[in-house]
């Protein structure tokens, strides 16, 4: 089949969006290739498509488990088979799931980058007909890119397991071009190959607002934009405070972070997917992987560390191409929040030590052992058993994990599973042997398909109303066959998993690079002041910030922005507006002119010259030397 039959077939569509076909056949001519799609251009697609049509199996790279989860469910519901591997998962299913890809069982197989240098996955690979690599969230891979992570430098390495000339497609929605061309270098691309749509969205607004009572203009938007929509705010305690004050004013919402139960999440998010729940106050835990094409207004509370971030969260709204509002409202106190949030995430080097040595104990992690190994990790009781901060802790954690120690994974609030790890006629000896869980396992085989053969989400609660008995009791007999090897049982977790990348390194030999605490606290800094700046920035287009953040240096002012209406209040159209910037280039570029001289070459009312000169000027577009303008 060719791509466009594929497209139809299993996703539905007639076309493709901008810039998706010419991406696809990159692919498929064998190309190393850099796609840079904004967040719902429709990135999946274009390693999606060309896999389908190629022989053999794609390995997928990406760092976001949630997203993992979701696309492989989304492949699943297609007809298309799809696995996951990452951190957290049992052995026992990790080498089923191997076990398949190498069966030619499996077309997706997604894996998460500390996986890379596990050797049952490189022993696994090398039997695997591997047709293409696909390096999702490729910003991660370079220190200049604001989710730096030292797991995704191991890719380059990991493609000497692969058949030869296997083209490589990294896919990111937010770079900057000193971002662009480190992929490429880092990913060791043949040949520098990038395609990039522009991430202006003609059909998104972008509003700041400075308000005192940021809650009160939170409602009045709410209540002027009909259709759904999402509030971004930075604590899980916050999100259910404004979710209560929306039900209060009658506004259909709920709130989401988490740290809520995995089913509780779930619940949540198809309510909000499913238009029962109008508006869901989150955290930025909330949205990824979240295909939700109608969202009209995304609404930030809180100031966002980075512009990356603000973009991707902000770009959630208007996926189906129709109008939608992105606005964040701020007061003074927020920038000196962002200043302190910053301070606090770099704690001294010798508090991380500390509390490196602190977890190592915690854990019960030998000198020279825990490489590979992966721990629940109470976080709360290692805070009160050593009285650290909250915050220090949690900081210093993801300094050591950005160091490559260890990953930290938050989001694997998994349901529990079962798989049956004997034949059915072995099982059946144990029934007659074991008359006691004849039932039970009976009640198992009746509620569940595919127990032979994978593990399989279950719900113990769900059993229990079915057996009338207790929870507990459901898991204690779940326990007991597991200890009997009939099963395998892996109950859900609710703490993240801390997985070991590294053996515990005695104090005196841990080097923590000042020289690299110092680049990461410089890169930060610099985002943080974009931050700022666009928040604070009252002069130049909100479009036209983020896109020459992102390198797109040549673009137009939006007209409908909270800076632009500004200046269309002031009786200035946007035709006029564009019509007269165009002419002021055009004699700029043929000569420098004085602002008499300028303002007599153009027949055109001399108060709107000036006006748009102003704008010009404080746009760094033409500047003003002696008495003469020229262009920038």
């Amino acid at each position: 089949m060719d791509i466009h039959a594929i497209l139809q077939k299993y996703w539905g569509y007639e076309s493709f969006r901008p810039a998706q076909e010419e991406i696809i056949n990159s692919v498929l001519a064998g190309k190393d290739t850099l796609a840079l799609l904004p967040t719902g251009g429709g990135k999946s697609i274009c390693f999606q498509v060309p896999a389908m049509v190629k022989e053999g199996i794609c390995l997928v790279i990406t760092p976001l488990i949630a997203l993992m989860k979701d696309q492989v469910e989304n492949l699943q519901s297609r007809g298309i088979a799809a696995a996951a591997v990452y951190t957290g998962l049992h052995i026992c299913e990790i080498e089923l799931i191997l076990a398949n890809a190498i069966k030619g069982k499996i077309k997706f197989l997604y894996i998460s980058p500390e996986r890379l240098k596990n050797e049952l996955l490189q022993n696994t690979v090398k039997q695997m007909n591997v047709s293409l690599l696909a390096v999702d969230e490729a910003h991660c891979i370079s220190q200049w890119g604001y989710d730096f992570r030292p797991s995704y430098l191991e890719i380059a390495d990991f493609k000497a397991f692969l058949p030869k000339n296997t083209p490589v497609l990294a896919l990111t929605a937010t770079a900057t071009g000193r971002v662009i061309e480190d992929i490429q270098t880092q990913l060791q691309f043949k040949t520098q190959n990038v395609f990039k749509k522009s991430y202006f969205r003609e059909n998104l607004t972008y509003y700041v607002f400075k308000e005192e009572n940021k809650l009160k203009r939170l409602l009045q938007i709410i209540n002027r934009t009909p259709g759904t929509g999402i509030v971004y705010v930075r604590s899980r305690k916050k999100t259910k405070e404004v979710a209560e004050l929306l039900q209060r004013n009658k506004i259909s919402s709920d709130y989401y972070h988490a740290g809520l139960d995995i089913q509780i999440r779930e619940e949540k998010q198809n309510n909000w997917k499913s238009g029962r729940t109008r508006v869901i106050v989150a955290t930025n835990a909330f949205g990824m992987g979240i295909d939700k094409p109608d969202v009209r207004f995304v609404v930030h509370l809180d100031i966002p560390d980075t512009i990356e971030a603000y973009f991707q969260e902000a770009g959630r709204g208007g996926r189906d191409e129709k109008q939608a509002y992105a606005v964040l409202l701020y007061e003074p106190v927020d920038i000196l929040d962002l200043h302190r949030n910053f301070e606090t995430s770099f704690p001294p080097l010798d508090t991380i030590s500390t509390i490196y040595q602190a977890l190592c104990v915690f854990l019960q992690i030998p000198m020279g052992n825990g490489e590979g190994v992966s721990f629940n990790f109470d976080t709360q009781k290692f805070v009160n058993e050593y009285k650290f901060s909250s915050i220090v802790v949690f900081n210093s954690l993801k300094f050591l994990e950005r160091a490559g120690f260890f990953t930290l994974s938050e989001d694997l609030k998994n349901a529990s599973k079962i798989y049956i790890s004997v034949t059915r006629e072995e099982l059946y000896r144990f029934q007659i042997a074991n008359e006691q869980y004849d039932d039970f396992i009976k009640l198992l085989l009746r509620s569940y398909t595919g127990l032979f053969t994978a593990f399989t989400s279950i719900q113990e609660k769900e059993l229990a109303n079915r057996a009338k008995l207790s929870e507990e009791a459901i898991i204690l007999i779940l326990q007991k066959l597991d200890n009997a090897k009939v099963l395998i049982y892996q109950q859900k977790t609710e703490n993240p998993i801390i997985h070991f990348l590294q053996n515990r390194i005695e104090t005196r030999y841990l080097f923590l690079s000042e020289e690299v605490y110092n680049k990461r606290k410089q890169i930060a800094v610099r985002q943080m002041e974009n931050t700022i700046n666009y928040v604070e920035q009252s002069l130049r287009c909100r479009s036209r910030i983020l896109l020459e953040y992102f390198g797109e240096e040549q673009s137009n002012r939006c007209g409908k922005c909270d800076v632009c209406l500004r200046h269309n209040r002031n009786e200035l159209t946007d035709e006029e507006f564009n019509g007269l910037r165009g002419q002021i280039i055009h004699l700029l570029r043929q000569q420098e002119l004085t602002i008499d001289a300028l303002v007599d070459t153009i027949h055109y009312p001399e108060q709107k010259i000036l006006q748009v000169l102003r704008w010009m000027l404080d746009n760094d577009e033409v500047c003003k030397t002696v008495d003469v303008l020229k262009l920038k």
